[in-house]
């Protein structure tokens, strides 16, 4: 077995007791610190009897660790609980919110990434002259503008005034193309004046002086030894960033309406549908575990002492 495939799957049975501790602390967050759930769901007119038949028909007058126990069993059985807004399985109503959340996040993370760095080599490869110059002043203008602003401004200059883009709603990838617009541009400052000091700071290593002094193309030297060992601060900063383009993802939901996991979430949340928030909560840790799982397996192709550490 290869070092690389025995740091996977030990990374994968890594996850197992990070998963078991989200589901642990989701059941304490919902069945014993947020209070009854029969009287989230039935509201404060229910009467006793209505509260203990509840309870009852759902396994909620057990015993905590049995509660838990089956909670565990319908979980591993894809069971997330039955929304009572909706009036059908969690999963099936989250299933697709997943997607669309995901054909809203991926995008903003790729291109985000893919043009951050772009701007970053080329702010690096002309250091202190014009294009850095112009493009420092740019990337400052935009980290000076909170991200609330963009969003709004956003929906109602380019969509509402313009008319280049969906106002609101969801059809088809036409209308997440604003909101990926503005989740890219949004981090785009802050993104590009990293991956630019990073990439200095690689330029000034004695190993890309002494392929300079060889008489090697620039381009070439950039490309070949100065960004690939960048990447490992790129990888960093994506795996960084990932909890906040969540949390930014379910503010472009709301104002655009677009159906994805944190729009339903804020439904949940709003229509005390008690199943669907912690579905939504333990789909959402699923996600980001997920995530920094490929950023581990990610640092450990890019650097191999991160395999031999781990052995």
């Amino acid at each position: 077995m290869s070092p690389m495939l025995r740091y996977a799957l030990r990374r994968l049975l890594q996850l197992v007791p990070t998963l078991l501790g989200v589901t642990l602390l989701t059941f304490i967050l919902f069945n014993v610190v947020g209070g009854s759930p029969a009287a989230i769901v039935l509201g404060k007119n229910a009467t006793a009897e209505a509260l203990a038949d509840y309870d009852r028909m759902h396994g909620y007058d057990k015993p905590l660790p049995i509660q838990y126990v089956a909670f565990l069993g319908d979980l591993l059985r894809g069971d997330l609980g039955t929304s009572i807004e909706y009036h059908q399985p969690a999963w099936h109503v989250i299933r697709d919110g997943v997607l669309v959340s995901l054909s809203l996040t991926v995008p903003i993370l790729v291109i985000g990434t893919v043009l951050a760095l772009l701007v970053g080599l080329l702010c690096a490869a002309t250091a202190n002259r014009l294009f850095d110059k112009t493009a420092l002043a740019f990337t400052t203008a935009l980290m000076s503008v909170n991200y609330v602003i963009w969003v709004t401004a956003g929906q109602y200059l380019l969509a509402y005034k313009l008319k280049l883009f969906p106002v609101w709603g969801y059809e088809n990838w036409t209308y997440l193309c604003l909101p990926v617009l503005i989740g890219v541009v949004s981090s785009l400052g802050s993104d590009v004046r990293f991956y630019r000091t990073v990439i200095l700071d690689e330029v000034n290593r004695p190993h890309v002086r002494t392929a300079i002094s060889k008489g090697l193309h620039p381009a070439t030297v950039l490309l070949r030894h100065v960004l690939r060992n960048s990447l490992i601060p790129v990888v960093t900063n994506v795996s960084l960033s990932v909890p906040f383009l969540f949390a930014g993802s379910i503010l472009l939901e709301s104002f655009y309406g677009i159906p994805g996991l944190g729009g339903l979430g804020l439904n949940a949340v709003n229509s005390s549908d008690f199943a669907m928030v912690r579905a939504v909560v333990i789909i959402g840790a699923v996600l980001y575990q997920i995530a920094n799982l490929l950023a581990d397996l990610a640092y450990a192709w890019l650097d191999p002492r991160v395999r031999i550490a781990s052995d």
